[in-house]
């Protein structure tokens, strides 16, 4: 199939049948556009919509995000994951605000904290209308598919391949239409699991349905044991029913978040507590739970302590403080930990 009949395929199921009323396409905006890829980066479109339409509302333009408090914009992405994003939006707001211009180029782009080829590519094709090529998840599985490319897409050989089909096909006209069509293709058709090849407008050139590899493509990676960690989690509640809060380092697992006190296990509780003469009335051990990333396993065991004293020696300035769940605000917190609250004060 050459390019034009390519392009000319899909653009036409994409004006049947593409989404054309997604929140960030009301109005398109650089801006808009640019935090619409970072929140989509890993998270489905309707996990998205309400992230997007709650950040947009508190941060309308670059402006407002980058004089935003880092803990505020923390608290809204709270559950969304991956918070790295978050950060380096914030910190590319900045960068975008000294420079007096959000960067219209892939390598100005690709210059800021959390933008990739691919991100840079679909907000330059979107927002710009610049003939740019992206190869986000869906992408590569239609890709993959359509030409019957064998390996692991995310392997050095196989992602040059990929790059270059989709180069190949990408169109100086309608970019923005193509891109956000390509996308569409495999958030609702090419699917992971039970694609809908009938309704398919490539499915005509589809290598993979010809050559009956359509559940083989794309390649899984070889997948990896994954690893278990363990660890305690020590809930510290003082007689005005409010919990002792960590500031988290601002790079790694939860990087900036509000998050328990954490210890390896049970036995350094003792130590920790005299350290900061801590007067326990009552102690409960809760029931040990599970928390999976992307990398890894916590299993996790939340030891409740009741404490007679506010203990202000155990706060440190800006990286501690004491919480009442669902009353103090702009405070982010690890989804698991957001969970456990909410288990304690139903309780």
């Amino acid at each position: 199939m050459t390019p034009h009949a390519f392009q000319e395929h899909l653009l036409h199921w994409f004006d049947q049948f593409g989404r054309k009323d997604l929140p960030w396409q009301l109005p398109t905006t650089p801006y808009r556009v640019w935090i619409s890829e970072v929140m989509l980066q890993q998270t489905q479109v309707v996990t998205v919509i309400p992230y997007f339409n709650k950040f947009i509302q508190h941060y309308p333009d670059v402006d407002a995000l980058a004089h935003a408090p880092l803990d505020e914009v923390l608290s809204l992405w709270a559950g969304l994951g991956y918070y790295a994003r978050a950060r380096n939006l914030h910190k590319a707001a900045g960068l975008i605000q000294q420079a007096g211009h959000f960067p219209d180029s892939l390598e100005g782009l690709m210059a800021l904290p959390g933008i990739g080829q691919s991100t840079a590519g679909a907000i330059l094709s979107i927002a710009f209308a610049k003939s740019e090529p992206i190869l986000d998840g869906n992408v590569r599985r239609v890709l993959a598919r359509f030409k019957a490319i064998r390996g692991w897409t995310g392997g050095n050989a196989v992602n040059k391949q990929l790059w270059a089909v989709s180069a190949f096909y990408t169109p100086k006209n309608r970019v923005a239409d193509y891109t956000q069509a390509m996308m569409d293709l495999g958030a609702t058709l090419c699917t992971r699991s039970k694609p809908n090849c009938l309704a398919c407008p490539l499915r005509s050139d589809c290598l993979a349905l010809q050559q009956g590899l359509v559940h083989e493509l794309p390649t899984p990676k070889i997948s990896k044991k994954i690893p278990i960690k363990q660890s305690v989690f020590v809930l510290l509640l003082n007689q005005n029913k409010e919990i002792l809060l960590e500031k988290r380092a601002p790079v790694g697992i939860w990087g900036g978040l509000w998050s328990l006190p954490e210890l390896n296990d049970r036995q350094e509780l003792a130590s920790w507590c005299h350290a900061r003469s801590v007067n326990i009335i009552k102690k409960e051990v809760l029931a040990i739970r599970r928390h999976t990333f992307s990398h890894y396993h916590l299993d996790y065991q939340p030891i409740l302590l009741y404490v007679d004293n506010p203990i202000n020696n155990v706060l440190e300035a800006d990286k501690a403080l004491w919480y009442k769940h669902l009353q103090t605000k702009n405070i982010a917190l690890p989804a698991p930990v957001k969970q456990l609250f909410d288990e304690i004060n139903e309780a």
